[in-house]
């Protein structure tokens, strides 16, 4: 007798094509979420260049108190700033500038509607400021000592101290959180 042979054979099989589904399916989830942090980043390094830096001192930053004499091209500079220990190296911290960035102008919280500069939480709304760094680094734009003009870095904001996470494949498999690339 063959009865009950289809039953025998998807108790052997079903388990596995369901795993290999929900597989899919997180993995799926996981270049969401990839893609969701990489336009969160783009967002975010254009309201750095918007918005006042997160290292305060550039925003009056001339170029003479590093030693360059009025006239002179910009002097070599770099700052980077982490949100998660509210620190920038050769610089001042701004928390105010870092919150404008993840939660757009004026904000302290990721607000409930986007306005005309989309915050980069309505993007992706895991992202916190400490989970940012934003890097200024001279561009070899600017002259030094002209009143009112800022230097203009080349800026890069990247994503720090957050993973992927794994709905199905973490709890039934105990697979880890991968972090995220920089």
């Amino acid at each position: 007798h063959d009865d009950g042979a289809a039953a025998v054979e998807f108790g052997l099989l079903g388990g596995f094509v369901i795993m290999l589904l929900l597989a899919a399916m997180d993995f799926g989830f996981a270049l969401f979420q990839h893609n969701q942090a990489s336009k969160a980043v783009q967002l975010g390094a254009r309201l750095a260049a918007v918005t006042d830096p997160v290292s305060s001192d550039l925003a009056t930053f001339d170029g003479t108190s590093a030693g360059a004499e009025p006239g002179a091209p910009m002097p070599y500079f770099e700052r980077r700033c982490r949100g998660a220990t509210e620190t920038c190296t050769n610089g001042t911290f701004d928390r105010g500038a870092l919150q404008s960035i993840v939660y757009g102008r004026g904000n302290t919280a990721c607000p409930a509607a986007a306005g005309n500069y989309p915050a980069m939480c309505r993007v992706f709304a895991r992202i916190r400021p400490e989970n940012l760094e934003v890097d200024y680094v001279h561009s070899g734009i600017g002259i030094a000592g002209v009143p009112g003009i800022r230097p203009t870095p080349t800026i890069t904001v990247r994503i720090v101290d957050l993973n992927y996470r794994f709905m199905v494949l973490g709890s039934l498999l105990g697979l880890g959180d991968i972090p995220m690339a920089g």
